[in-house]
């Protein structure tokens, strides 16, 4: 075998004593650098020569040494330097003030010794940081190497941890032995800085930029040297502490708010308050808190107070509704937004507000005087009422005429409520979607809750559209029928309005007293708000009038072509109207049913004439004839009066009067007696067969009113009576060629109260019919169904035109059993089965 060659190994020297050497003169030269750090001579030191230093000591793995040399030394330094100046800062008046919160004590006093104070701990802490990020800096490789691979805090954390320690945490001994208790340094510097806030919340003005110091300080340290991000001192012992002292200084501004201001001063305090505190936290205190003190302003100064400040009187919600407030509802929607996201307090007291001036507007309107004419609410009717009367002079309104009025007025009066509430919620409420719901379900309830509102809708727009062909520009009249449309959005009973609608929208097409654009546009508002089947009537009454007036020019060219007819007599305008589309009341089709008045024979050949011509490619069509509904305007001469040799009675008078179908019938019975004989009440109604009713309301225009007195009454009074007598006024003088006597029949009024029953059990019968077909259409598609789910789908499917009552709808499914539409299901009997 080969042998191994000898080595010679070189002689081992020893480490451990050139270790143990060599950290000695490196601590001391480190241990000197301290020094000169914490008394400011650090300007002669050499930042590489001490990081070599460090460096060597840890390359030897003496590094817990080190590290256990500078704490210590960090330590002493505290010890010996900096808790004996601190210690000083805690007098006695300090003591007394924070701690002991002995009365007396001014607040300028305060402010200065706290001040002093907290200047002191802020010089004590800005030294000692400075020191450490120094011996941080020189010390940088022990912090890379050991207290990485030990996972002990940093140097620099457990060193800046000392302030924590031994001077937030010191207790003071000597003034602990005199207040007999223990306490830390941090309750005097959080009673400072907590005392030094409520001052400036007083008004006082106090140095901001040293309580941030001090704060910052307090986001420096943490409970521990691991420095845990939610252990923050700042958030865990100041934070907690001011945020209570907080609570306790809004808690009793609250108090002192509600028994001394009003509501408008506690909502701009608040808000100021709020203002405030954001502005503080981002230059005093901390951004950290910004949102829990904000909580607490909320809590303590808004939410725990907010019904009584709002039922203040004299300055709470109500007044700020009734006088329009806009700032301080918009302040008040502002806090509560931040409070209650359900905004419950607001929505229930609007709403309650709502009903409340509802209820007022009713009674208002009530009591109101509508006897003297104005030009207010329902003044076209008071012109129709008006016509042929003397108006230089104020006419008192008639009963009737009272009511319309009011009804308008009191729509107005619901416009201007729903604009007022619109007008705080686009520019106060933020259009706050809840809000609106809510006001709106109120105005909803006030209006149905009131049994006229249908009619008096209706009468408000007839009223608008009957003036707007007056006296009311296009963007008038759309603003109108906008407002119209918004107040039909709110009425449950729309089959109801639909009815008055109809009733009113045919007097005034068939008395021309509107324009068809109008109407038109209307109905087509109505259509898109509602359906089709809502306005299915109202487009067929259109439709006729346009079919009407074509029918006219075709009757009229078809007379021209005669040749062997007198058209210069009497000339005639025909309206066919369908009997589905218009409302029984114009079509004569009332209680006492259609009544066919006796016509002057040359009317009667004329209406054979037009019959004839209509039949004639339209046969099967029947055609009545309806008097109620029309008007005629006839040519009246008036003879000269012997003797008189001036004036309009020295001459013969020729005037066009227009007058009622009735009215044009009575006229000419006079053709056919002479001036000086007269016609009793009874023989004119024998002549003629029109109702009495009618014939009482006609006369009363032609003999009565001043302006179309072109029959003279025996004996003269102010109401015709069935023993009056009539004769043709001779001396009847106008200053207008053409005259209109009232057509009273065409006034849409108010109805009474026997009118209104009327009305509502004609409207119920018709309902009794719709539901019945939703039944039997409901029944054909499920074929079977229990009640509960019956009643369900019906108030379902009927609910955009009306409400039915559950005992409607019962009461319609026993007739529909008797009638055999519906039946039983065998051991089911809350069930119902479709016959087929």
């Amino acid at each position: 075998m080969a042998s191994r060659a000898n080595r010679i190994r070189p002689i081992r020297r020893p480490i451990m004593n050139r270790e143990v050497s060599e950290f000695e003169p490196c601590w001391d030269l480190l241990r000197d650098a301290l020094v000169d750090i914490h008394t400011k001579n650090a300007g002669r030191l050499s930042f590489e020569q001490l990081y070599r230093a460090s460096y060597k000591i840890v390359l030897r793995k003496k590094g817990e040494l080190l590290y256990e040399r500078v704490k210590g030394f960090e330590e002493d330094w505290f010890r010996q330097h900096i808790m004996p100046s601190i210690a000083g800062l805690v007098t006695n008046n300090i003591v007394n003030m924070t701690l002991l919160q002995h009365a007396g004590t001014s607040a300028s006093e305060r402010r200065q010794t706290g001040e002093r104070f907290l200047r002191g701990i802020r010089d004590a802490w800005e030294d000692h940081n400075m020191s450490m990020n120094m011996v941080a800096d020189i010390l940088m490789y022990l912090d890379r190497s050991y207290t990485v691979e030990s996972k002990r805090p940093s140097i620099f954390a457990a060193t800046i941890g000392l302030f924590r320690d031994h001077i937030l945490r010191d207790t003071v001994p000597s003034v602990a032995e005199q207040l007999q208790r223990d306490f830390m340094v941090f309750d005097i510097l959080n009673t400072v800085i907590v005392d030094l806030i409520n001052m400036e919340r007083d008004g006082d003005i106090v140095d901001r930029n040293l309580i941030r110091k001090i704060t910052s300080m307090l986001e420096d340290l943490y409970e521990t040297d691991e420095e845990i991000e939610n252990q923050k001192l700042y958030l865990r012992v100041f934070e907690p502490c001011y945020l209570e002292a907080s609570r306790q200084y809004y808690r009793n501004e609250c108090e002192k708010l509600l028994r001394e201001a009003d509501a408008s001063t506690w909502l701009r305090h608040a808000q100021q308050r709020l203002k405030e505190e954001q502005d503080r936290c981002g230059t005093t205190i901390s951004i950290l808190t910004v949102n829990k003190v904000a909580g607490v302003v909320e809590d303590k100064l808004v939410k725990a107070r907010l019904s009584d400040f709002l039922a203040m009187e004299g300055s709470g919600l109500k007044v700020m509704i009734d006088n329009d407030r806009l700032e301080d509802l918009a302040i008040l929607y502002q806090l509560l937004s931040r409070v209650d996201g359900t905004m419950a307090p607001l929505k229930h007291a609007l709403q309650g507000r709502v009903m409340d001036l509802g209820l007022v507007i009713e009674k208002t309107v009530r009591n109101m005087d509508f006897s003297v004419n104005g030009a207010g609410s329902g003044q076209a009717d008071a012109d129709e009422a008006a016509d042929g009367i003397d108006k230089s002079k104020i006419q008192p309104l008639t009963a009737a005429a009272q009511q319309t009025a009011a009804a308008i007025k009191w729509v107005d009066e619901v416009l201007q409520l729903k604009d007022k509430f619109d007008n705080f919620w686009s520019n106060c409420f933020n259009k706050d979607l809840v809000l609106q719901s809510a006001v709106t379900k109120s105005f909803s309830d006030f209006i149905n809750a009131f049994n006229r509102s249908s009619e008096y809708v209706s009468l408000f727009i007839d009223d608008n559209i009957k003036r707007g062909a007056k006296v009311k520009t296009d963007a008038e009249i759309d603003v109108v029928l906008d407002k119209a449309i918004v107040l039909l959005r709110y009425l449950s009973d729309r089959d109801l309005f639909e009815r008055y609608y109809q009733k009113h929208l045919a007097r005034r097409l068939l008395h021309n007293k509107s324009e068809i654009d109008t109407e038109k546009d209307m109905v087509s508002r109505m259509k898109s708000e509602m359906g089709n089947h809502f306005t299915i009537k109202f487009e067929g009454m259109f439709k006729d009038m346009e079919l009407s007036r074509d029918l006219g020019e075709n009757y009229r060219d078809h007379i021209r072509q005669l040749g062997d007819v007198d058209t210069k007599k009497v000339d005639l305008g025909i309206h066919v109207l369908t009997t589905n589309n218009w409302p029984p009341e114009v079509m004569g089709r009332g209680d006492g049913g259609r009544v066919d008045c006796i016509y002057p024979p040359a009317i009667k050949r004329l209406q054979d004439s037009f019959f004839k011509f209509y039949l004639k490619d339209r046969s099967g069509r029947v055609l009545t004839w309806v008097s109620s509904a029309g008007s005629a305007d006839i040519k009246c001469t008036f003879p000269k009066i012997a003797g008189k040799e001036s004036g309009p009675l020295s001459k013969e008078r020729r005037y066009e009067l227009n007058v009622p179908t009735y009215g044009m019938i009575i006229l000419m019975l006079f053709n056919d007696i002479d001036e000086d004989e007269s016609l009793s009440f009874g023989e004119i109604q024998g002549k003629t067969s029109i109702p009495p009713l009618d014939l009482v309301r006609v006369l009363a225009s032609l003999s009565i009113a001043p302006k179309a007195k072109v029959l003279l009454k025996h004996p003269a009074s102010k109401s015709v009576k069935p023993t009056d007598k009539f004769s043709y006024n001779t001396q009847f003088v106008s200053k207008t060629i053409k005259i209109k006597a009232p057509t009273i029949s065409s006034i849409n009024k108010v109805e009474g109260d026997e009118e209104r029953k009327e009305t509502e059990k004609k409207n119920d019968e018709t309902r009794a019919h719709i539901v019945d077909a939703a039944i039997v259409r409901i029944m054909k598609q499920r074929k079977t169904l229990s009640h509960t789910k019956l009643t369900t789908e019906v108030i379902t499917q009927l609910q955009a035109r009306f409400k039915p009552d559950v005992s409607l709808i019962k009461r319609r499914v026993e007739e529909l059993l008797y009638r055999e539409y519906l039946e039983r299901v065998d051991g089911e009997p809350a069930t119902y089965q479709y016959m087929a």
